[in-house]
């Protein structure tokens, strides 16, 4: 019988860990962990005074982010105090995307049971793991406003007596507070999930030359995916710590 097209909604589990289950997802996401370690000890035993061609555009790239941060927050003490938080959540999310179309990753395969199932899936087609993201987000951006502006003065933004329209205003921005866990999690899995299964078809149907400008454009795609992500904490954070008005 001819073997058509498997597209799982949900991770794959591949064994279980201490009574864990453990699923390609978490695998892949210990992997991109471990590469994003292995970057950074590399870049820090290699650091000089007179810097090289990598340490320069390391530098260069983090100078440029954090001088960004700091004009968006206005505070140079509150985007040095950000910039490990959003640029490892961009760089994670990268990685776990540009992870996916490295070659051969796809063919390994582990069985499980009677099933054989990828070792490495894409982080990000893992609600779980893109949820997980979503409430790192979400209490850092509350807490922030909190710390910064006292509990009060912050949940002044959304319970508000002085006027019928400023109550009205403020549950309407207390909804859309608790709105940011949906769309966080669901546009960063939606937009890597639809590109796993539209590259999947299109590698069973047309499996010559049309996959490989697809999955360029998937990586440019996985790249906007983890600017947007980083980019709207940074944004929520600069929001949520402006003095209501």
């Amino acid at each position: 019988m001819e073997e058509g097209i498997h597209i799982a909604l949900a991770a794959e589990q591949i064994g279980t860990l201490f009574g864990v289950p453990i699923t390609n997802t978490l695998v892949t996401a210990w992997a991109v962990m471990a590469i994003l370690i292995a970057v950074a000890a590399w870049v820090g035993l290699r650091t000089r005074e007179v810097p090289g061609k990598a340490q320069l555009l390391f530098e260069t790239t983090f100078g440029f982010v954090l001088d960004y941060m700091e004009e968006t927050l206005e505070s140079r003490k509150l985007a040095v105090r950000f910039f490990p938080l959003i640029m490892t959540m961009f760089l994670f999310v990268l990685f776990s995307n540009m992870l996916e179309f490295t070659p051969g990753i796809g063919s390994i395969v582990i069985e499980h049971g009677e099933e054989t199932v990828p070792l490495f899936r894409s982080v990000n087609t893992d609600l779980n793991m893109t949820l997980a993201l979503a409430i790192i987000s979400f209490l850092v951006i509350e807490v922030t406003g909190v710390v910064v502006l006292g509990f009060l003065k912050y949940a002044g933004k959304f319970v508000n007596f002085k006027s019928v329209l400023g109550f009205f205003i403020g549950i309407i921005d207390l909804f859309s507070e608790i709105a940011r866990l949906v769309s966080f999690s669901f546009r960063l899995f939606g937009n890597i999930f639809a590109g796993e299964v539209l590259i999947l078809i299109v590698t069973f149907f047309v499996p010559l030359f049309l996959p490989v400008p697809l999955m360029l454009f998937e990586l440019f795609v996985g790249f906007i995916q983890a600017a947007i992500f980083a980019l709207l904490t940074l944004f929520f954070i600069k929001i949520a710590i402006t003095e209501p008005h």
